[in-house]
């Protein structure tokens, strides 16, 4: 087995132009499908988070020192960790109608590949 000639393939098909073949076109549409539901749901998750962390900080009192900054944060972390729990389903529905917006196209293009 000659290792220098699998190397020097490999490092070949790094720089060897692309072609745009169906496969890539299938790879983008399916990105493109989900792309928008990923980014969604990674935002609202870190804001949920940030909330859900200012509700403790609050009810643990790191941040102020009265029982009105301690309730405060009961109510701001209940409802930090409600928008973490919603997070999942409301991914679910938009990767859903990601997937029917693109489906037609995926379908076609994957039997086209599919033939070949």
């Amino acid at each position: 087995m000659n290792t220098d000639k699998i190397y020097a393939e490999s490092i070949a098909k790094e720089y060897a132009p692309k072609d745009n073949s169906k496969v890539i076109a299938l790879r983008k549409l399916d990105a493109k499908a989900k792309k928008p539901a990923t980014i969604f749901t990674y935002t609202f998750g870190i804001i949920s988070c940030l909330v859900a962390g200012l509700g403790m900080c609050l009810a643990m009192q790191v941040i102020g020192s009265t029982t009105l900054h301690m309730v405060l944060g009961i109510i701001i972390g209940i409802i930090g960790f409600a928008l973490c729990g919603i997070n999942y389903p409301i991914y679910k529905k938009m990767l859903e109608k990601g997937k029917k917006k693109y489906a037609f196209e995926i379908v076609e293009l994957a039997k086209e590949i599919s033939e070949n």
